[in-house]
């Protein structure tokens, strides 16, 4: 047999055997047999590399290390699901389909806990994987998710398609990953998600490839393939894609409510982690028709199943500062697994809480995950008290810096109000860093912590000259020139970040994350919000009283505008550039007013369309207006913009022009 025949059976029995291994979940050979096989396929290549292809098993094993992960744009949108959690949303969700459309079933399937990711084919090969990142834009995986066996490298279809799923480690592997961290000394993963989503932005796609990630396909994108998303995922089988055999076609609400209730009950026999039922309509012509938010498909939900509550037992409480200084009761618990993950401590909110919960150190008590994120107290067990134990007491003076604590009339937290405590300027350098904010990777909480501790940073502008100390830095133990090398790389990086990160970075006690952007986008300078005063800030949707002052007494602060100071000559950008910008669309500089009811959005997810895309709304039609945009029962507006001859869009007209920009 010629070597290239020889290879090429060797890449057609392999993938047979990843495809019943991976996918059938019934091999037909041991893993010496396979071993041996793909030993002989890499060696072939490696002598006749001029015989390696695309499509060879080979290219699983991982290849060059990356440098980082690019960001790439999403040809459409990557949204997220509305949440239901008991039978009565269930109900409502199945009442809103019922009003816009009347023959129609359901497909239900399992809410696997892992990271979503868009798979991009061409000519059959795979060409680019991404995560979802923001919905709009992601990261290119596409190494490591190459070494994911049960994602195909190659399809038979020669147009391009995209597909999207969901990338997860099982609870097998991910017992065996923490056991190899535990042995080297490593801390282990808190949860399979978590241990998914840090081994998928790895740098080495070799490391990817022994910690056996796995994935389910959801979605094919393109549409005109199929007529229902039953069929759509019939054809991703056929195409070698694996799909979840838990799958199931609903024909009504009443069966989606007993799918749910089935998987309940069988959910920790299965052996990788979820947390609900995704319920999507599963006829593709009604989705246009069903509508959309700005956030959300109206023709699919995702049913949470109910928060995980178990007993364990509180030690202590300890109080926690925050960035703002606001001071936050934590029970110290001892160990208990809740919701796959181990939790040792839990939020007690603030002194009411804890009063009401009627908290004593020495309960018994019920702790959850609120959100299956933070774990909170639920309740205490009082029936189980003994007498020993003692009642909370919120304390009068900060446990960093000994200041006394103050409680503000109408408020229920106590904060600590020294601008100089220590506690309270290391969780701003933190948040500053953090991904929601300046995003600079390797400046985690560790590492500011140690960086404050040894003088190196105090304030969030010597983030920007810790460049003057990278020799010091080099020589500090855990740290070398490339992981040194890197930060500083991301710190100038991020001085490009838009305007609103800024806003939120700073800490501004109220202004959170979207909060920043409303703010930047009505005063897209530095300078422009400094002159804000408290009724401008007023006058904006989402704005009010207690957020105005507390924007306003931040910049009449002498610290605050020294700090701003600092920023801009460090070149920090201080200008808000909207995401439209470099990217002339139709509604781009141009005015637009909205009026009637629309179906697919509220006016307001409307209108934050428009301004995404660099326009702006107006309440009322002049000959300034550039657009109309006319929903049903349009009254004057409409009969005043046909006066003016203004161009008039209906809803249709509007969503297919959204649709055709995000192309």
């Amino acid at each position: 047999m010629r070597i290239n025949e020889r290879i090429d059976e060797l890449k057609q029995l392999i993938k047979r055997y990843d495809y019943e291994y991976y996918l059938l979940d019934n091999p037909s050979v041991s893993d010496q047999e396979y071993d041996r096989l793909m030993q002989e396929l890499l060696m072939l290549e490696n002598e006749y590399p001029e015989l390696s292809t695309m499509d060879s098993p080979t290219k699983r094993v991982g290849g060059t290390i990356l440098d980082k992960f690019v960001k790439v744009k999403h040809k459409s949108p990557m949204l997220s699901l509305g949440n239901v959690f008991n039978e009565d949303e269930l109900r409502d969700f199945d009442d809103k389909i019922k009003k816009e459309v009347r023959h129609y079933t359901y497909v239900a399937e399992l809410k696997i806990d892992g990271l979503s990711v868009a798979l991009h084919y061409e000519n059959g090969f795979l060409k680019m994987a991404a995560t979802r990142g923001d919905g709009i834009v992601g990261e290119n995986v596409t190494e490591n998710v190459k070494t994911i066996k049960s994602i195909p490298l190659k399809i038979d279809v020669k147009t391009p398609i995209e597909v999207r799923g969901e990338i997860f480690m099982s609870k097998k592997a991910f017992a065996q990953v923490n056991a190899e961290k535990n042995l080297i000394g490593e801390e282990a993963f808190k949860n399979p998600r978590n241990a998914a989503a840090g081994t998928l932005r790895q740098l080495d796609p070799k490391i990817v490839g022994k910690r056996n990630l796995d994935g389910y396909i959801y979605y094919l994108m393109n549409r005109e393939l199929t007529n229902t998303h039953w069929e759509a995922l019939s054809e991703l089988k056929r195409l070698g894609f694996k799909v979840n055999p838990e799958t199931q076609v609903c024909l009504t609400i009443d069966d989606v409510i007993n799918y749910i209730n089935k998987i309940e009950n069988i959910r920790h026999t299965l052996p990788y982690e979820i947390d609900g039922v995704v319920i999507k309509v599963n006829e593709l012509p009604l989705y246009p028709k069903i509508g959309y938010t700005a956030k959300s498909p109206k023709w699919a939900t995702a049913y949470k199943f109910p928060a995980e509550e178990v007993i364990t037992h509180l030690n202590a409480v300890t109080f926690q500062i925050g960035r703002t200084g606001v001071i936050t009761p934590v029970a110290e618990l001892d160990p208990v697994l809740v919701s796959g993950s181990v939790v040792r401590r839990a939020t007690l909110h603030n002194e009411d809480y804890c009063l009401d919960k009627d908290i004593h150190i020495g309960d018994d008590v019920i702790i959850r995950k609120a959100g299956e994120i933070i774990p909170e107290v639920v309740r205490c067990l009082t029936e189980r008290r003994s007498g020993n134990e003692i009642p909370f007491k919120m304390i009068s003076h900060c446990p960093k810096c000994d200041s006394i604590l103050v409680r503000q009339t109408g408020e229920a937290d106590y904060y600590c109000l020294n601008p100089h405590c220590d506690a309270k300027k290391i969780e701003g350098l933190i948040h500053f860093a953090s991904r929601d904010a300046y995003n600079i990777e390797g400046l985690g909480d560790k590492v500011v912590t140690e960086l404050f501790n040894d003088g190196y940073l105090s304030s969030i502008d010597d983030i920007f000259k810790l460049k003057d100390h990278r020799l010091e830095l080099m020589n500090k133990e855990g740290f070398g020139q490339k992981s040194i090398d890197n930060l500083l790389n991301a710190i100038e990086v991020s001085k490009s970040n838009n305007f609103d990160k800024l806003i939120f970075g700073l800490g501004i006690r109220h202004v959170g994350q979207k909060i920043a952007k409303t703010i930047a986008k009505h005063h897209p300078s530095m300078q422009l919000l400094k002159e804000a005063n408290v009724e401008t800030l007023n006058e904006i949707d989402a704005i009010g009283e207690a957020i105005s002052k507390s924007i306003v007494d931040y910049f009449q602060d002498e610290e605050n505008l020294r700090l701003i100071h600092s920023l801009t000559s460090l070149g920090l950008n201080m200008e808000y550039q909207s995401s439209s910008k470099g990217n002339i669309n139709i509604f781009t500089g141009k005015t637009v007013v909205l009026t009637g009811s629309l179906t697919s959005f509220s006016r307001n997810e409307a209108a934050k369309i428009i301004e995404d895309m660099g326009g702006k709304t107006s309440s009322s039609v002049s000959k300034n207006t550039d657009f109309l945009i006319a929903g049903t029962d349009a009254g004057s507006k409409l009969t005043k913009a046909n006066e003016l001859g203004i161009t008039i869009l209906n809803e249709n007209d509007f969503v297919k022009l959204i649709n055709k920009e995000a192309e």
